[in-house]
């Protein structure tokens, strides 16, 4: 088997970057009319800036505003306003899930695409997948497009005005990238392009991990103050950029697929991709038996940025049998990802995996009272 890298072709981060993005584009030879998909924030925050950054490079554009879901009919409706206005180039402006519905848009049109995250949620905007949601907020499918994004923007001072709650989620989501990145690697699976891992998935992967570590904190003081220092800078690239190529170019298990699953109860429904993710971590981390050391460490990090470690922070607080059945029997579907693991996985394994970290959670939330 090959091994394959894949990467955006090109990706600028810093202070106030938004008001380069009109050179950048030109500087990539991409071209207007541009359709920008954008949601209610990103437009308040970026629509006087887009006027002069795209006035200066001679582009013009127009405003599709987002509906919240990346849902089939979203897409099509930002297929059928990319033609009207006759686009050479999508957009995409918000948060995730805003980005993958830009990459689908402009996959369906063969079409270059640019991400601009507003926030630090995420490893999507780097990516060459969207998640499709059913209206209600179900994950319905993924899809694989042949090229990543042409451009990946992303504006610190921004980030740096954004909910911290978005930045903790981006955390959890970029805290499953090495620990699921070495399980694709050691047992041969194939990552997101269909190819090996390569030995720089695996390093980025790594780096993601040593960096939430060592500047999740710091980087959610900057922001709590709004102010954009090191930390924050060093975090955003690892939400952003380094399980971005972590996860699509090495690959994904456990922790995903238990996001998966949770999106089928109620009271989850209402949390973030990331903040889901961060609790499937840890159920992930139990499946696999892994040293108590790591689970202390996963555990210890979580709780000090405010990711969940139980089910009552995921919304979840009374778990019946026939929802743990419900959220395990999703989690382990034929193709998902948990079937990644080195052994074989079934409803029951995940049930009690699932029980183990919410037990795990609330343990070390009493050892930290005493």
């Amino acid at each position: 088997m090959l091994k394959v890298f894949c990467a955006p072709a090109r990706y600028t981060q810093g202070p106030d970057a938004t008001r380069q993005l009109g050179s950048e584009i030109k500087n990539l030879g991409l071209e207007g009319p541009i359709l920008i998909l954008a949601g209610g924030s990103a437009v308040r925050l970026l629509e006087k800036i887009w006027v002069d950054t795209f006035a200066q490079a001679g582009l013009s554009y127009t405003v599709l505003p987002f509906s919240g879901e990346c849902t089939v009919a979203e897409i099509q409706q930002g297929r059928e306003a990319a033609v009207a206005f006759k686009a050479r180039l999508i957009l995409g402006a918000g948060g995730g899930k805003v980005l993958d519905a830009a990459r689908a848009i402009a996959a369906e049109l063969e079409l270059p695409v640019v991400n601009c995250p507003t926030v630090a949620s995420s490893d999507a905007p780097c990516s060459a997948v969207s998640v499709i949601y059913s209206p209600e907020g179900l994950v319905e499918e993924y899809r694989f497009f042949r090229r990543n994004p042409d451009l990946v923007l992303v504006d610190t001072t921004l980030i740096a005005r954004s909910p911290a709650r978005l930045l903790i989620a981006g955390m959890g989501d970029a805290l499953a990238t090495w620990f699921e990145a070495k399980v694709c690697a050691e047992g041969g699976v194939k990552n997101l392009r269909g190819g090996a891992s390569t030995r720089s998935a695996l390093a980025l992967a790594e780096l993601c991990y040593k960096t939430l570590l060592a500047d999740g904190l710091g980087a959610l003081q900057a922001l709590r103050q709004q102010q954009v220092n090191e930390s924050l800078e060093r975090l955003v690239e690892a939400n952003t950029l380094l399980s971005g190529l972590g996860f699509e170019s090495a690959g994904l298990a456990a922790a995903h697929a238990v996001h998966n699953g949770l999106t089928t109860a109620p009271g989850a429904q209402r949390y973030l991709h990331g903040e889901k993710v961060a609790f499937g971590v840890i159920t992930q981390l139990l499946l696999e038996d892994q040293p108590e050391a790591i689970v202390q460490e996963v555990l210890g990090f979580s709780k000090s940025v405010g990711l969940p470690i139980t089910f009552a922070e995921i919304g979840i607080p009374y778990p019946t049998a026939s929802l743990l059945e419900t959220i395990a029997l999703r989690t382990t579907v034929a193709g998902e990802t948990i079937h990644h693991e080195p052994f074989p996985v079934t409803p029951q394994t995940v049930i009690a995996a699932l029980r183990a970290a919410d037990a795990a959670g609330a343990a070390f939330h009493r050892a930290q009272t005493l």
